[in-house]
């Protein structure tokens, strides 16, 4: 495993919670915008929060500015009601594998990330969607828990090289050279001596596979003190959860904070992981207070991450994925803050109790995890272990 991510020094960070601060955000950075916008976003919805962010790249587009969108052909439809406004506006839109098995396999570009003026970017989990929009004509009652990160300063050009690439490769019959982080940078030690420390973590399914699960693995392998950890789909692989387990063993305080009742599978898959990790000392939180849907770790209150990076195979092995990795900044305590408050809602495991369910519901949880480890190995052509 590298040793190095790609870090910045000096860089302004703002931490978004909720998709309604995000979209304040993006759309008066978009309203500002005076030579370029780029959007990469996996769900672009026909609803209240698309309809404004659309009208702004429209906007935008009309004064001149180079407006450049990719959706995902899975996860936006083929016929959002904006694409042909934008086609007349000027708004340039590509659409990665528009097909469930398409040029680039399986995968799915899962990214949320904007850029304006290769000055300001955004990275996180929010897609373009209403934060109560449950999806299907629903409507939930509270917003989804969610976070992006607001970035100012060298960091944005990694962002804008990570699109640029994207972009290139949606072209008709492009043969190109891959994206790779450069390695030049600070070495990724969770105490940094200089503010402002970020980097950006772009994985994808061809030459950045694991990028994200490396980045985890770094910051378990040298966690001191505390963990706060947060995923709606958490089914990794055997390297992340002897991560989790060993930094238990070792004194540290393991808090693993777990979205429920969006995915009948995962919510039968998911707790036949829990035996192991509860017997470390691991403390895992069920959360169904509203839909958890942010991808985000603190690690002894110096390292964070931010992203739309899932802790499944999907995840892991498949899609683009994109995550802000950060060191001794605000944001840090920030988004500990948030973690911290939302396991206190959660519904605790009890190891005890877990360990006297019945043998039906043990049968059960098995075989919900046996099928979805033979459907992701199957679809990850035997690299999901």
């Amino acid at each position: 495993m590298s040793k190095y991510l790609p870090f910045s020094r000096d860089n302004e960070l703002a931490l978004l919670y909720l998709g309604a601060n995000y979209f304040t955000a993006l759309i008066d950075a978009i309203d500002r915008a005076e030579h370029d916008v780029a959007l990469e976003t996996y769900i672009f919805e026909a609803d209240d929060a698309g309809q404004s962010v659309s009208a702004a790249l429209e906007r935008a587009a009309q004064r001149g500015v180079k407006v450049r969108v990719i959706t995902d052909g899975i996860g936006t439809s083929r016929r959002l009601p904006y694409f042909d406004a934008w086609r007349e506006t000027g708004v340039a839109h590509r659409i990665y594998n528009p097909r469930l098995f398409g040029k680039f396999g399986f995968s799915r570009t899962h990214r949320k990330i904007a850029i304006v003026d290769h000055t300001v970017a955004f990275v996180g989990g929010i897609n373009i969607i209403d934060d109560h929009n449950g999806g299907g004509g629903t409507r939930m009652d509270d917003p989804r828990w969610d976070f992006a990160v607001q970035c100012r300063g060298p960091i944005v050009a990694e962002i804008v090289a990570a699109f640029h690439f994207q972009w290139l490769r949606l072209a008709p019959g492009y043969l190109g050279t891959p994206f790779r982080h450069r390695r030049r940078g600070l070495r990724g030690r969770l105490h940094a001596p200089y503010p402002g420390q970020a980097a950006f973590v772009a994985q994808d399914n061809l030459h950045n596979r694991r990028a994200v699960e490396k980045a985890y693995l770094m910051a378990l392998g040298r966690a001191r003190h505390e963990v706060w950890l947060a995923n709606p789909y958490f089914v990794p692989g055997r390297r992340l959860r002897r991560a989790l387990t060993q930094a238990a063993r070792r004194g540290v305080s393991v808090h693993l904070l777990i979205g429920r009742k969006e995915f009948r599978l995962l919510d039968m898959a998911v707790p036949w992981l829990y035996a192991k990790l509860l017997d470390a000392g691991v403390r895992i939180g069920e959360y169904d207070m509203r839909q958890l849907h942010g991808k985000v770790a603190v690690v002894d209150d110096v390292w964070a991450t931010v992203g739309s990076s899932n802790l499944d195979a999907l995840s892991l092995f498949l899609n683009h994925e994109a995550n802000v990795v950060v060191l001794d900044d605000p944001v840090v305590i920030e988004l500990r803050d948030h973690i911290r408050r939302a396991f206190g809602e959660a519904h605790l495991i009890d190891p005890e109790r877990y360990g006297e369910r019945s043998r039906w519901r043990r049968l059960r949880q098995w075989m919900a995890y046996r099928l979805y480890r033979l459907t992701m190995k199957l679809l990850t052509r035997g690299k999901y272990d």
